[in-house]
Formats: C-alpha cells, structure tokens, sequence
C-alpha cells in the first residue's frame, strides 16, 4: 500500500516493497530540492548536488544489516560491487556447505536464504579503508570529479576512505541515464526491503550534522521510512575493538566473520566509537519532526 507523500510502496508488514516503481520515487525525492535544501542537503564542492543524492545517501549505502536463517546462522547483508559491467547490487553472505558464500538479494537463491529469516540489526558503513569496487579507474571527470579509486587505502590507513566515501562518489549522479547511478538506486531498494524499513532511519540517526535531522524528518514526510521506524528507542553500541579492521577490507566474507563475533540480541546498531557521540536520541528526533515544515 502506498505511504506518504511520495507514495512508496511498502508490503503488508510496513517495509518498503522491493520494486522499480520505488526506485524511481527514491531518485525522484533524493534529487528533490524542496523538502530539503541549501545546506540542509549537506557538505560538498560546487555541482555535488546538482544531479547527486542527499549527503545521507552515501552512509545508507555503505552500512550494511545481519539476519539470522531460519538455521540459526547469520547473514551479513550489503550492497556489493559487480566489476563487468560496473555496477552494485544489494547481496546476501553466508556460511554454506562449510563455505561462505555471496548471493544477490534478487536471486532464487537470495529470497530463499532470507524467507523466514528474523532481523539481528545493523553496522555502520566504513569511512575508512577499501573500497568494494577494487581495481576501478574512474576517469577525472567522472562523479564531478570524485574517484573511487582515490578512496581506497590499506585497512588502519587514516585517510578518508571506506565504502561510505565510495558511495559519496557513486551518487552524484543517480539521473537515469546513469547506470552506476540506478544500480546504486536499486541496490538501495532491495537492501532496505530486506533488512526492514529501521534501516533508513537508523543509518540516518547516526549524525546530527551533514543535514541528516531535515533528511530523516523529509524521509517521514514523504513516506521512504515510517514515523515510528524513525522513532525506534534504541542507542548504538560500539563496534567492538579489533572488528573495524577488518570491516575496512570491504569484503563481504571478511564483513560476514567480524559480524558473527558481535552480540545479538534484540535488533542492535553497531557504530564505529569515534562518531558515535553524534547519534540522534528518539526525543531529539522527535522534535525534528515536530520541527519539520515540508
């Protein structure tokens, strides 16, 4: 049924529906310059957003969520990278048969792993590191000037880095004549889909800067996330000490063994301890809503 004023779809449950029809209302609001504007749409040089998404699409792209199989096994769920052609596409990874292995979302394979399967929660995306897209060599003029490949360093190196700066590049175009730029809007779709309709807000609350109050607040309004989703009364725990090496490899078997030391209980966000001060408590986004004039 459709919600809010965009009119995503979203199945019986109140999750988005994994379908092209809310692809095209995502590329339609993130390049909306109404409910969100100036610097509310966040930090960037000259022409980052003259056809790019909101500053919050970038972090949205580079968490990534855990589900537990109706086995009893986790699974880490990401949006990966496809190098012929170039493309991402949102994945599944899990130990199989004594292997680890990685499947898109919208496979047979895919939507049989994740059926009866039950939310575990979510990691935030690195912003340090490699990135999924290894060996790329975007040209100078590719996403206004911005180049993956100038984002992947070592894990433990401290220059920006990680799939968060990979996904900055990857979406100052999502027009769609832009093929990198719908497969980011697609893998997107299906991630959120598959991980439940907290995981937008939840990525969104991780930063009370960049405009990501206004982003959340316009997310409600136009329907991408439901108020309560929004409203989750939950606090971050620290990623613990040792994992975020390894979250830096960019690599979903790599991401699939960090995660299964991390405890899960109910649905948990796990942060990187260095931004974690920033997160927005459900009384504070409750009164951006409040504040919220569309």
């Amino acid at each position: 049924m459709p919600r809010g004023a965009f009119r995503f779809e979203t199945t019986a449950t109140g999750d988005l529906a994994n379908s092209a029809a809310n692809v095209e209302t995502l590329r339609s609001l993130f390049l909306d310059r109404f409910l969100v504007a100036g610097d509310d749409i966040g930090p960037g040089d000259r022409g980052d957003f003259d056809r790019g998404a909101w500053h919050v699409a970038c972090h949205i792209a580079g968490a990534g969520g855990v589900r537990r199989h109706r086995g009893g096994g986790l699974m880490w769920l990401e949006i990966s990278h496809r190098g012929t052609p170039d493309e991402y596409f949102a994945t599944v990874t899990t130990r199989r048969d004594g292997r680890i292995c990685t499947v898109g979302i919208d496979t047979a394979d895919g939507r049989d792993l994740l059926k009866d399967s039950a939310l575990a929660g979510f990691v935030e995306g690195t912003s340090l590191g490699r990135v999924s897209a290894r060996g790329v060599l975007d040209a100078p003029d590719r996403f206004n000037t911005w180049r993956r490949q100038d984002f992947d360093h070592p894990p433990g190196s401290p220059d920006d880095g990680g799939k968060v700066w990979e996904h900055w590049c990857t979406l100052r175009d999502i027009r769609a004549s832009d093929r990198i730029g719908t497969s980011m809007l697609s893998a997107l779709i299906a991630l959120a889909s598959a991980l439940g309709d907290r995981f937008f807000a939840t990525v969104t609350r991780g930063r009370r800067e960049y405009g990501h109050p206004v982003q959340l607040a316009a997310m409600v309004y136009a329907g991408l996330v439901d108020k309560a989703s929004a409203l989750w009364d939950t606090r971050p725990a620290p990623i613990p000490t040792g994992a975020g090496a390894a979250l830096e490899e960019a690599d979903p078997a790599v991401a699939l063994a960090a995660v299964e030391q991390f405890a899960w209980s109910d649905p948990q966000y796990y942060m990187f301890s260095r931004k974690i001060s920033g997160w927005s408590a459900a009384t504070q986004v409750a009164a951006d809503l409040e504040g919220f004039t569309p």
